[in-house]
């Protein structure tokens, strides 16, 4: 209920329930007029009003009024249970209507009516009034929200705003306006408005009005008295929750604004009125005040988003940056380019291969399976390419580092040493790794709608060297090596939350990685940084990160980079980027 002062008029259903029992106690009315009252608020129950006009002396205007009463009071998502109370003679009956507005607020009232006598025998004498005390043939019944006095604010987590209640102007344009004129006032605050797109709309929309844009008051004003001024040109201005900065973006918001409507509903009031035939209030019936509606406190951080969006920019692609604070789980930025915000929430949902950056849950799963054995200094083979279960994996560019230490074969992100170690491990390794970390895990976090990723039990050899590099079967979302990089700089992963005091809960538990394992490749993605496939970063202090380049169905290569710097955990994807290049560029830019 983000509008103010919207009506809520809806097309409802009514499905309810007879009371059946307060019939059976009704004894001073006659037989008759018992059932003719009682088929009349059963099929007002069953949401059936041409039944139910059949019942009174005057079916056709039984049907509107009740119709209308329906629709004006949202019977869809605001149920009412009529049952007759009381006669006061032979011919006459009262009946009581409650209906149920949510929240513990409920309308509650009593009507009277009189039966007569006619060809078909005893009916309901038509009264408007039986419906709705004091409706009549002129008037209809609207309920409507009464929203809080005061609104809440959607704050980051020093309290700055991100989000206000702001007003908006809808520029109406109707099917006589001069397109070109209304194009020609409108294409300075919004540019990629045109006259055939105003056309296009107005057509849709035809034989109604259509909304083409809404502006906030710094852009209309300029050009209101113009717009104005214009044939078929209508403006109406509304309440709507903004972002107080403009350049903000996030995907990250529209659930919060989600939130922000539900606190809204749950805090707004309501009003029940008559209205004649031009919307004027006559009549008063009953209202229920506003309540309280507080600030919602984020774990956002401005600063950190207002960077994360810059350093995205001007990439062509869709493009993402997720940062996590480690040690709370809270949501500190979510940032997308523009293609990426075209494309839909892929910071948050969207899925691909993880490539390179999922070596992280293969050293974690080799080192953990080897009980010792096998440690970052471990000498290993890191060729050019290798044949392994039939599939020839290359290095990038083939390079060929010979025999190395581990910690060396992850910082310079060789495939066939990665390969070659994922193929002996068990086949619920590296899923259960990855489930560690938080990867595959479903959380519900308050706030945030979110997808970590998958990584299906590898039961094959072939299977489990396309896992051990990120290909494959494997997926993840931004998010997901998002959370990986928080569970790698905490040690245990950490519950995700945006909005402050309200962690996710996690579908399922999961095991401890050995802390000593976590710290060796905390230690393994510094060196990736100081001389390894990230050095373009090396003049950050203390930043830990693995890069990732991932097939993409023939398309150029996605690029990856997860980093940790002090308790910051973030992961960068730039689809399509051929390498991991331009991730490691957007990470800089965010990070310096």
């Amino acid at each position: 209920m983000g509008d103010i002062g919207r009506f809520r008029v809806v097309i409802p259903l009514l499905v309810l329930a007879l009371s059946s029992a307060l019939l059976a106690g009704c004894t001073s009315v006659s037989d008759t007029t018992r059932e003719v009252v009682q088929r009349y608020v059963d099929a007002l129950n069953a949401g059936d009003s041409s039944t139910a006009a059949q019942d009174t002396s005057d079916p056709t205007a039984a049907a509107t009024a009740i119709d209308g009463v329906r629709n004006g009071m949202d019977v869809t998502d605001h149920p009412v249970t009529y049952t007759i109370t009381d006669t006061n003679n032979d011919a006459g009956f009262s009946l009581q209507a409650q209906w149920d507005l949510g929240n513990g607020d409920n309308w509650t009232y009593t009507t009277t009516g009189s039966t007569e006598d006619s060809d078909g025998g005893r009916v309901i004498t038509w009264d408007p009034a039986v419906l709705v005390p004091g409706l009549t043939t002129d008037t209809s019944v609207v309920l409507s929200s009464v929203a809080p006095t005061t609104s809440g604010r959607i704050l980051d987590s020093s309290g700055r705003e991100l989000m206000t209640r702001q007003l908006v102007t809808i520029v109406n344009v109707g099917p006589d306006a001069d397109s070109a004129a209304v194009a020609a006032l409108l294409s300075g605050p919004v540019p990629t408005i045109t006259a055939d797109s105003i056309a296009s709309s107005v057509a849709a929309a035809s034989p109604n009005s259509a909304g083409v844009v809404s502006l906030r008051q710094e852009d209309v004003a300029p050009i209101r008295s113009q717009l104005a001024a214009l044939p078929g040109v209508t403006l109406i201005d509304q309440l709507r929750l903004l972002t107080v900065d403009r350049a903000l973006a996030s995907p990250a918001l529209a659930d919060l604004t989600d939130e922000w409507n539900q606190q809204e509903d749950r805090a707004s009031g309501w009003s029940v009125d008559l209205r004649d035939a031009n919307g004027a209030v006559t009549s008063n019936l009953w209202q229920a005040a506003p309540g309280t509606f507080a600030d919602i406190s984020t774990t956002l951080d401005l600063t950190s988003q207002l960077a994360a969006e810059n350093a995205l920019a001007s990439v062509s692609t869709p493009a993402a940056i997720v940062a996590i604070r480690p040690s709370t789980g809270g949501i500190v930025a979510v940032a997308q380019s523009p293609a990426g915000d075209a494309a839909g929430s892929i910071a948050l949902t969207g899925l691909y291969p993880p490539g390179s950056t999922f070596k992280t849950v293969t050293a974690t799963a080799a080192l953990t399976a080897s009980n010792g054995s096998l440690t970052p200094d471990t000498m290993l083979a890191c060729p050019g390419t290798a044949n392994i279960e039939g599939r020839t994996i290359p290095n990038d560019d083939n390079f060929d580092l010979g025999t190395v230490p581990l910690h060396t074969a992850f910082a310079r992100s060789c495939n066939t040493t990665m390969g070659r170690l994922a193929v002996d491990l068990p086949p619920d390794a590296l899923a259960n790794t990855a489930l560690s970390y938080g990867l595959g895990v479903d959380y519900v976090t308050p706030g945030l709608t979110t997808v970590t990723g998958s990584v299906p039990i590898a039961n094959t050899p072939a299977e489990r060297v396309e896992a051990g590099i990120g290909q494959g079967q494997v997926t993840a979302s931004p998010f997901g090596m998002a959370v990986v990089a928080a569970s790698i700089a905490h040690g245990t992963t950490p519950m995700p939350m945006i909005i402050n005091g309200q962690p996710a809960t996690a579908d399922q538990t999961t095991t401890a990685i050995d802390p000593a394992i976590v710290a060796d490749l905390r230690t393994m993605m510094r060196e990736t940084v100081t001389a390894g496939t990230a050095t373009s970063l090396a003049d950050i202090p203390d930043l830990l990160g693995k890069t990732g380049t991932a097939e993409s169905d023939g398309n150029a290569d996605h690029g990856w980079f997860i980093g940790i710097k002090d308790d910051l955990a973030f992961a960068v994807l730039v689809t399509q980027g051929g390498s991991s290049a331009p991730a490691l560029a957007a990470a800089g830019s965010f990070l310096r």
